[in-house]
């Protein structure tokens, strides 16, 4: 009981407290007030926040578990369901990668998970990767229209379907991958940092390598992460995974770190253009927060390979998304129907699962023999 008065829990129970007298308040404000002709009641108001708050907070569990940042789920459902303007939403979807990654810190670096090292040596490049992207998103929406917008798009969901497919067939190479040879600028650097994997009940120590070209990856990363507003934590997470050797679950927590340090410096070209609306972004927010560390508390404890199965989910939906946006903004298809969307979410969860109920039951007879 005591836990419940320390850190973070104390912070948590003041936020949900806050939560909860600040949506009561507005439930109440909001059915007293009368409805503008054409616009939208209070109560309606009350249950969009209200809604964007939950979605947020679910949203924010599975990407930190997954290491990939809240905006990757948030802004290719957004952009699918809503008709809120784009620019908004990536500037939105920054801020909620940036939350995820900033609340999961704290565990993190609490249990040795996260790599410091590894994520400062990568925090500059993925930051100045960041800033020019959001100002290559605001140059495209003031000036080279849908085209431009569609055919990186479509780059993008290939860059992302290979990437998912990798991971389908690296299978435990990726989890822990082994390093034939370390360079002597990586040697160098010193990066390598033992940590206690609580799934295995042992200290592991890691050699890395390759650090020089996973600076070059990093600023690609974050110039994607900038001018899509998703949060990079989807690619983030297989560049230190497959150019640096890092294991899976310490890829996934550096993520984490990486993106609170850096999204923070991609969003103020959103925020000077007037693309962040304190009203709509909240919600969000307080969602992420929530979330984002309950989320980092259950990554510490799973096995690598169940990180492995939800990268690869969220990897083909993102890639769904942005592969069918592309085709539409180039005027090759139609908008997607919503139900379709839907359809596409609920099997690639389907498959998800059934992928890491057959990982856990082969897991435990591993460990019965």
């Amino acid at each position: 009981m005591s836990r419940m008065f320390r850190s973070p829990w104390l912070e948590v129970n003041i936020m949900l407290i806050v939560l909860i007298i600040s949506f009561t308040g507005m439930y109440l404000v909001g059915r007293g007030l009368e409805t503008p002709p054409g616009g939208m009641s209070g109560t309606a108001i009350f249950a969009w926040l209200l809604g964007f708050f939950l979605l947020s907070f679910g949203i924010a569990l599975v990407a930190v578990i997954g290491g990939i940042g809240g905006g990757v789920l948030f802004t290719p459902f957004m952009l699918a369901f809503t008709s809120v303007d784009s620019l908004i939403v990536r500037a939105t979807g920054l801020i909620v990668a940036m939350f995820s990654g900033l609340v999961s810190t704290g565990p993190f670096m609490r249990g040795g998970l996260a790599n410091l090292r590894i994520c400062v040596f990568c925090a500059a490049a993925y930051g100045v990767g960041a800033f020019s992207g959001a100002q290559g998103a605001i140059f495209v929406a003031q000036n080279l229209g849908e085209t431009g917008e569609g055919i990186v798009r479509l780059a993008l969901g290939l860059i992302l379907l290979s990437l998912a497919i990798y991971f389908i067939l690296g299978g435990k190479k990726i989890e822990w991958p082994e390093v034939k040879k370390v360079d002597k600028f990586t040697k160098w650097l010193k990066m390598s940092q033992p940590y206690y994997e609580v799934s295995m009940k042992r200290v592991i120590d890691y050699p890395l390598t390759r650090a020089g070209w996973v600076i070059i990856a990093i600023v690609g990363v974050g110039l994607l992460s900038g001018f899509f507003g998703l949060g990079a934590g989807w690619a983030i997470v297989p560049a230190q995974n497959v150019i640096m050797a890092v294991p899976l679950k310490v890829a996934a927590a550096n993520s984490g770190v990486l993106l609170g340090m850096g999204d923070c410096i991609g969003v103020w070209p959103y925020l000077l253009m007037g693309a962040i609306i304190p009203v709509f972004a909240a919600p969000w927010l307080v969602g992420q927060v929530l979330g984002g560390l309950l989320g980092a508390l259950i990554l510490i404890k799973v096995k690598a390979g169940f990180v492995r199965y939800l990268l690869i989910g969220f990897m083909f939906f993102a890639c769904f998304g942005l592969l069918t946006k592309g085709l539409k903004l180039l005027g090759v298809m139609g908008e997607v129907p919503m139900w379709l969307n839907g359809l596409v979410f609920l099997t690639i969860c389907v498959i998800v699962t059934v992928l890491i109920v057959r990982y856990i039951k082969a897991e435990a007879r591993l460990g019965g023999e």
